[in-house]
């Protein structure tokens, strides 16, 4: 059937449109015969593939779409092969030897990942499972695919489920699988500071493994630029006090890099540059080892204030004058070199001789020149020298050099890049020469309203998480369709699926299931999320397969395009005003709660299910104490005293039950975040800036609370000493007032938490947790006893009114400023 499929689209039917439908079809004809796994005794569901043949249609080619070719693995197939048993042996030491790993870059597609599976078992039984790829990160997806479909294994960030069958599954027959796309992209610029900040190799080295067991092929890589940074500067005559102006701290740095902010959170020492800049080269080596093409950065514009005296007649001006995100002169306000000038090409070109020589070169570099910030002309002309002025100060220093942007402005300043703006932008390069992000596809995908990006080659991208933030999230259903829309669209250019968080360690699922998307042509949800538990826990539970059903349809099916889903009651400065964040239906988010905390005895020694465990918990917690805000709030308005003290109790009293069961957990301490930047530092004053800059991007963000609580975490320590004091505060005063007869003061009350709760807490010294207290079963289990009155008394109409209300708010937001945060 394949081949028939084949003959059609290559015989009669030109157009990209049909390619991709008879495409569609064939992939599906293909998964209905095959039955590898139904006839090795285990699930039939899997991506898309086929015992003999496999055959898969090069899109790039068939449609003229422009080929990427500098996308292809640089390192030598023996280097890739044995990247790929370091990762097999680091992962499985004890059974290492049983997996055969070859990289062969003939076996499948040309521009596609491809890897084969086949197990040879001898005379005395034992079992190896040959796996060979097309490059290292399809080889690595080959181990991924196996272990999990065959092993029922898994691995993720929240960690591992590794207990493998002796002697390991046999496969009837070999099977092969074709990647859909060309490209796999991971990374936003802004998961650097928001997550990788205060990584070190050991950590980046396992983060890399998850690359390469997802087959990611193209990730970004901005660490360690500022050392560059430094000499191409220096070299242009600026002084180390200019400079200390310009760089922020270190987590911070990725808005430095944007043109955002300058100078916050500084200055950045020299001994975290070198350091950095000896980081990167780790990184991207290993990366390319495994046969992974790095992007690396490009210049988006942004100069020290200095630039006016250093070179009088260069053209700048400041893009946002009103301050970006609420900052105001001393950190905002960076001046933007115009594209045009000749200052800007050399300084972009010096930057990338500069990176080529310290890291090597792969061909592909970001730059987001105008991320957030409104250009200062909208005629199509102006926009279309922006676009050749930054592709030139990348193609002088590298003519093979390509230009991948982040397609967020589209989105956020939608306002401004209307068709005939986006055109003139998108067109100013050569086809095939800038490569865009649709950033947040998931939800707003821009591919549609600017006709396939014009011709321009996009990845399909799913953004997910604000801030790093945490709460249980998704919007499964949109992501699984995503993709297979996106090739079915008209004449589409889309070349890969990707994941731009700002910030990750969360929410594995979604993860799992966007990284698989690459290798479908489309998901069955309801088999995938059933295998998902079988897996994440390694055994089968009829209950939790069923209480994963109802997340996937309760806190992972959000269809209301809800962005700024961090957003909980709890986590943020408290107000007579707040609305909770329901987009679900909370009775059925609570019957999985109970089935996870009834399941607790027998799974108590899986890491995977403890996770899961204190993240059901911490979120029905969260709900409870949004319950007793609304409790809270009623009471005061109802000039009830007594109202107001016992809502009050019970709200402190749940945010006590989130530090007990979040401090259970390794992944949920502030501990390991605040240590984690001290342990880089090189001494006392290091510590000191790092610890700030730490404490400081998870609270008020800005000296002065500019971006309040947008990288907020439900941490333990995090809990204790700064949520739960502000809603002490409220509580104290909100009851003062009735006391008193006076009505609350917002901003007197703004002043009173910012003076001796928020800001004191980014100054403090104190040390937290970096090893998990108390034992997570039983501590779940005694909160959801407690819990038990309250919920055969709660009125589930409060609830109701959470979700109306949010709605309302999210509407009014729409309508008055799509793009505005509520602070």
């Amino acid at each position: 059937m394949m081949k028939i499929s084949r003959a059609i689209m290559t015989s009669h039917v030109p157009s990209c449109t049909t390619l991709f439908l008879a495409f569609a079809v064939a992939a599906l004809c293909v998964q209905q015969v095959n039955s590898f796994a139904k006839s090795a005794g285990r699930s039939s569901f899997r991506p898309c593939t086929n015992n003999v043949t496999n055959e898969v249609v090069d899109l790039t080619a068939e449609c003229g779409l422009p080929h990427i070719p500098s996308v292809t693995a640089s390192a030598p197939p023996a280097v890739q092969e044995k990247a790929v048993r370091d990762l097999v042996e680091r992962l499985l030491p004890r059974r290492a030897a049983e997996f055969i790993i070859t990289v062969d870059p003939t076996l499948g597609p040309t521009h596609h990942l491809t890897f084969s599976i086949q197990t040879l078992t001898s005379t005395n039984g034992s079992v190896q499972v040959s796996i060979a790829g097309t490059s290292g990160v399809a080889a690595a997806g080959g181990v991924n695919h196996y272990l999990k479909y065959f092993c029922h294994a898994h691995i993720s960030w929240s960690g591992d489920q590794l207990k493998l069958p002796m002697p390991l599954p046999e496969l009837r027959e070999r099977i092969v699988v074709t990647s859909r796309d060309t490209l796999r992209y991971y990374q936003n610029v802004c998961t650097s500071s928001y997550t990788f900040v205060w990584w070190n190799w050991t950590r980046w080295e396992r983060e890399i493994d998850w690359m390469a067991l997802n087959s990611i092929n193209l990730p970004l890589a901005f660490t360690g630029q500022e050392e560059i940074w430094y000499h191409v500067f220096t070299g242009l005559g600026f002084n180390e006090t200019e400079l200390a102006d310009f760089f922020t701290g270190p987590a911070f740095l990725a808005w430095g890099r944007m043109g955002n902010i300058q100078g916050w959170g500084g200055p950045l020492p020299r001994s975290w540059m070198k350091a950095q800049f000896l980081l990167q080269r780790k990184i991207v080596e290993r990366m390319r080892e495994f046969g992974m093409t790095p992007v690396l950065p490009g210049f988006a514009g942004y100069v020290p204030r200095a630039t006016k005296e250093r070179f009088p007649q260069a053209n700048v001006s400041v893009l946002d004058p009103s301050g970006w995100g609420h900052f105001y002169d001393k950190y905002c306000c960076t001046l933007f070199l115009d594209p045009l000038d000749p200052l800007f090409t050399k300084i972009g070109s010096s930057f990338i001789r500069e990176m080529k020589d310290s890291f090597g070169v792969d061909h592909i570099y970001n730059a987001d020149p105008l991320n957030e910030m409104v250009p200062t002309s909208r005629d199509p002309i102006f926009l279309a020298n922006i676009g050749k002025s930054v592709y030139k100060s990348m193609t002088v220093a590298d003519p093979n050099a390509i230009w991948l942007v982040q397609g967020w402005m589209f989105y956020s300043s939608s306002e401004f890049w209307k068709p005939k703006q986006a055109k003139a932008f998108l067109t100013s390069v050569p086809q095939g020469k800038m490569l865009v992000l649709d950033l947040q596809a998931e939800l707003f995908p821009q591919y549609r309203r600017l006709e396939s990006f014009y011709g321009q080659p996009f990845i399909w991208c799913m953004l997910h998480n604000y801030g790093g933030v945490l709460g249980m999230y998704g919007a499964i259903n949109q992501t699984a369709e995503g993709p297979s829309k996106a090739r079915m669209f008209p004449n589409s250019t889309l070349v890969g699926t990707g994941a731009t968080p700002e910030g990750i360690l969360q929410n594995d699922v979604m993860y799992d299931l966007l990284y698989e998307l690459g290798w479908m042509d489309g998901v069955n949800l309801t088999a995938w999320v059933q295998q998902y538990a079988w897996r994440r826990y390694g055994m089968w539970s009829q209950p939790l397969v069923q209480a994963w059903h109802l997340l996937a349809s309760t806190v992972y099916n959000c269809q209301n395009n809800l962005r700024h889903h961090g957003k909980y009651v709890i986590v943020l400065r408290p107000s007579l005003k707040r609305v909770q964040l329901v987009w679900y239906d909370v009775p059925q988010f609570l019957q999985a709660w109970d089935v996870f905390v009834s399941s607790a005895d027998a799974l108590k020694n899986v890491s995977t299910f403890r996770y899961d465990l204190v993240d059901t918990t911490r979120q029905a917690l969260q709900l409870i104490a949004a319950y007793h805000y609304t409790e809270l709030v009623g009471g005061y308005r109802s000039w009830s005293i007594p109202t107001v003290q016992k809502a009050g109790r019970k709200l402190l009293l749940a945010l006590d039950n989130l530090e007990l069961i979040l401090g259970t957990n390794e992944k949920f301490l502030l501990g390991s975040w605040l240590e984690a930047a001290k342990s880089l530092a090189t001494n006392d004053q290091e510590r000191v800036l790092y610890e700030y800059n730490a404490r400081v991007q998870v609270t008020l963000w800005g000296p002065d609370g500019n971006i309040l609580d947008y990288g907020k975490k439900q941490w333990a320590g995090l809990v204790s000493h700064y949520y739960r004091p502000r809603w002490q505060l409220f509580v104290d005063i909100l009851l003062q007032c009735l006391s008193t007869g006076k009505h609350f003061n917002q901003t007197a009350y703004n002043e009173d938490v910012f003076r001796n709760v928020e800001r004191p807490f980014t100054f403090a010294r104190n040390s937290f947790p970096i090893v998990p207290t108390g034992d997570s079963v039983v501590v779940a289990k005694q909160i959801h006893a407690q819990m038990a009155g309250w919920r055969s008394n709660v009125n589930t109409e409060v609830f109701t009114k959470m979700y109306t209300d949010y709605e309302n708010w999210r509407l009014f937001l729409s309508e008055k400023d799509r793009f505005t945060d509520l602070l």
